[in-house]
């Protein structure tokens, strides 16, 4: 027989505070062998017949008493007749919470929130409030309206950490709560916890973030063991080797931390597996007398002289150039080029014994091919890099966490293996959201909810950028955009890319303001530090960081003035200072038109004194040219009044010979 349902409406606060059990509505829902006709009083005959039902369980107080609604409310039948005020409570029935919990009519134990604050904590908090507004519905019955557990929608209110996006905006909406305002909350709750993240840890992170891997770091470069052995045997069998890639593919990274180990431990690194199960043979390494990393920089042919001179002992220097582009880029004098790339293709004569490999950004191939002896020695040995495959991409992630004795969720490992396949993501990008998500991690786990809470694959840039700028003071967002806009070069026909800066150039245009803006940038990585010098922690940030892609868009034609200053003015630099420096008209044009003079920019001492030099050049110039014009047109004058004088003397004297004559 099925068992009808009958509805019982009770009193219950007395007896669940005695029980210590959440009971979490009004209405509690039975399914009984028998009849329970409203408007009656249960009788013994019925309570005998539950609690013989569960005779083991402990006891809970059924107060039944006069309704303040309608029994059957809830199930969409008509009015039935009210309870009679005069009936009072007829007994006890023996019920087990757990049969409440199985038929959905009462909650689990919730465990009260502690007294620890901060943003997950707050965020449980008005979860349980929702919950609570909403009728205080069962975590089962939330479940049926999610396509989550009872145990998860319990764990998302639970406050010890923050639920990931999609669990809390399923908790809402099963709450009738309104998924905009939730997800807003979230993300205020995932900033903060951002926010509220250490700095640094007590162990050294597996991930390197936005910066390149160097040699030290071969325990935790993982995924590119098969370009390396490529780019081994490369080197040993050409003396000149070409490695073309993209913009964060890693050529600086297979380079340092790929390369150069395998050619220094003499042998391939056999720890490491060929991803593709590749041969390796002892002969593919070679033992170099000295391996030199050297970056072009503005003037590569005077300042890396030295190191282009092969070191002592039996076997070759191995020079590598990283971002040869900046032969492009940065050297703007064709004197300077041609003389530090004629001095890297003598190493393909053995008696050299230099060895060269390049690397270069993919969209410089073909001003490599527009200079022939470089095209040359690119045709002959070169390696493209491209994306990694799922299986590299997996070694990257996981590899270096289990070197620390670390793990990472599966369903961390398939989140970014998709993500990076949906988002054509660059490896700093990929790195970067590594390292935020080892920064937030749960003991020795790397979790989907810490990786969200950093931001994603796209979003962790814009997230760390972004907490970084509004913890500047009004006054020195002005310096952070002025110094970030100086670390780039604008892309004439091509991608922009970073500028290296002598931190001086900073600190003299913007004062002490300079070194809290670069104190902060570089804490949360976007900048890096050097000696003297500041760059982009990654050209990526160029285009992830939105607010810094707007700056650039905005200013490009002023950045690319601004550059042709310091360039122009560092030269003048260079030969003294010369008094009488003279600033082309169209350049001073420029100047007025781009800075009006309540808009001037924020300039270094030199480069005001080089314009300065220029102007007053310029005025001088003009003074002359005023000058000239104007004695020009006093001897025009002089020479017309003497010419007229003279024509009037001429006459005078013919008449006056007239006369005589008559």
């Amino acid at each position: 027989m099925t068992p009808k349902t009958a509805i019982v409406s009770a009193t219950i606060a007395a007896a669940a505070n005695r029980t210590g059990v959440l009971i979490e509505d009004a209405e509690i829902r039975f399914a009984m062998g028998v009849p329970f006709v409203t408007g009656e009083a249960p009788d013994r005959r019925l309570s005998g017949r539950l609690s013989g039902s569960a005779p083991q369980i402990s006891a809970l107080m059924l107060c039944f008493a006069a309704l303040s609604r309608p029994l059957n409310q809830s199930m969409g039948g008509a009015p039935p007749a009210r309870l009679d005020p005069s009936l009072r409570p007829v007994g006890r029935i023996g019920l087990s919470p757990r049969v409440f919990r199985d038929r959905g009519v009462m909650g689990r134990r919730e465990k009260p929130l502690g007294p620890a604050a901060g943003p997950a904590h707050e965020f449980a908090t008005a979860l349980r409030e929702l919950r609570s507004e909403a009728g205080g519905p069962t975590y089962s019955a939330l479940a049926r309206r999610t396509e989550y557990s009872a145990a998860t929608l319990s764990r998302a209110a639970s406050g010890d950490q923050l639920p990931s996006l999609a669990v809390a905006l399923a908790y809402a909406a099963a709450c009738g709560g309104d998924p905009d305002d939730w997800e807003r909350r979230w993300r205020r709750a995932a900033d903060a916890l951002s926010a509220d993240a250490e700095d640094h840890d007590d162990e050294a992170s597996p991930y390197r973030g936005f910066a390149r891997f160097e040699p030290g770091d071969e325990n935790l470069f993982f995924g590119r063991e098969r370009l390396t052995d490529e780019l081994a045997v490369l080197v040993r069998e050409h003396r000149i080797v070409t490695v073309f890639g993209p913009s964060g593919s890693g050529k600086s990274s297979l380079l340092r931390a790929g390369l150069v180990p395998r050619l220094r431990n003499a042998a391939p690194d056999h720890r490491h597996e060929p991803a593709d199960n590749m041969p390796v043979h002892s002969g593919d390494s070679m033992v170099p007398a000295a391996i030199r990393i050297l970056i072009p920089g503005e003037r590569p042919n005077h300042h890396h002289a030295d190191a282009l001179v092969p070191a002592e002992g039996s076997g070759d220097t191995l020079l590598i150039i990283d971002q040869f582009e900046e032969i492009f880029t940065h050297c703007h004098d064709p004197n300077e080029r041609e003389a530090f790339i004629a001095a890297l293709l003598a190493a393909d004569a053995p008696e050299s014994r230099l060895r060269v490999v390049l690397a270069v950004r993919a969209d410089f191939h073909g001003h490599c091919l527009n200079l022939p002896g470089l095209a040359a020695a690119v045709g002959k040995a070169n390696l493209a890099l491209g994306p990694m495959a799922p299986e590299e991409l997996r070694h990257a992630i996981t590899r270096p966490a289990a070197e620390h004795g670390l793990v990472v969720e599966r369903a961390l490992t398939s989140r970014l293996l998709e993500d990076s396949r949906t988002q054509a993501a660059t490896l700093p990008l990929f790195s970067h959201v590594l390292l935020e998500t080892w920064r937030r991690r749960q003991g020795r786990t790397l979790t989907v909810e810490a990786y969200e809470r950093a931001g994603g694959l796209r979003g962790a840039i814009t997230r760390a950028a972004e907490t970084a700028y509004r913890q500047l003071e009004p006054g020195h967002t002005d310096a952070a955009r002025s110094i970030l806009l100086r670390l780039i070069t604008p892309g004439e026909g091509r991608s922009d890319t970073r500028r290296p800066t002598d931190r001086a150039e900073l600190e003299s245009a913007h004062g002490d303001n300079a070194t809290i803006v670069l104190e902060t940038l570089a804490r949360v990585r976007l900048i890096t530090l050097g000696r003297t010098t500041v760059e982009l922690a990654h050209e990526a940030l160029v285009t992830t960081w939105p607010r810094l892609h707007g700056w650039i868009e905005q200013d490009r034609e002023n950045l690319r003035f601004q550059r042709w200053l310091t360039e122009a003015a560092n030269a003048w630099e260079g030969v003294g200072r010369e008094p009488g420096v003279r600033i082309s008209p169209v350049r001073l044009a420029q100047l007025e038109a781009q800075f009006p003079r309540d808009q001037q920019p924020a300039l270094t001492s030199l480069e005001s004194d080089f314009l300065a030099a220029g102007i007053a050049t310029h005025r001088r110039a003009l003074r002359n040219r005023h000058m000239t014009r104007a004695m020009g047109y006093l001897l025009a004058a002089m020479t017309t009044f003497t010419a007229a004088m003279t024509w009037r003397q001429q006459r005078l004297l013919q008449a006056n010979r007239s006369r005589l004559i008559r």
